[in-house]
């Protein structure tokens, strides 16, 4: 009978800088977008169809603040993921390390910006 011993092997815990950040980002939003995007695929090209689309129907869903935070969500969750992913592909070409964190910080506030700016467009709505 061969003798057990019981080995415990530690794992140093992943490092809190930007990019785990982001890489924790792009998987929240892909889970958030699964449900966002199917219900607006679903409700705007299959139940309401693109050729019944125009800004009546838009003034009449922004009158409700639910359909209005879902449109805010969708924008926010959307772009996050591709200005992500763009910044993935973009830092594999750069070999500096400041640059790649630079770059990191211009996408993140070039996607807060236009987020920020289209929550306006939206919450401010069609009057």
């Amino acid at each position: 009978m061969a003798a057990t011993s019981s080995q415990t092997r530690k794992v140093a815990a992943p490092p809190s800088n930007y990019e785990a950040v982001a890489w924790r980002w792009m998987r929240y939003s892909a889970i958030a977008l699964i449900p966002l995007v199917w219900i607006h695929v679903i409700l705007q090209d299959v139940i309401v169809g693109v050729h019944h689309m125009d800004l009546s129907y838009v003034a009449l869903r922004w009158a409700n603040t639910g359909w209005r935070v879902f449109d805010v969500l969708l924008l926010g969750f959307t772009f996050a993921h591709g200005v992500n992913g763009l910044r993935q592909i973009v830092i594999d070409f750069i070999p500096s390390v400041q640059a790649r964190q630079v770059v990191s910080w211009l996408l993140f506030f070039f996607w807060l910006f236009v987020t920020v700016i289209g929550a306006f467009a939206i919450i401010g709505g069609v009057r």
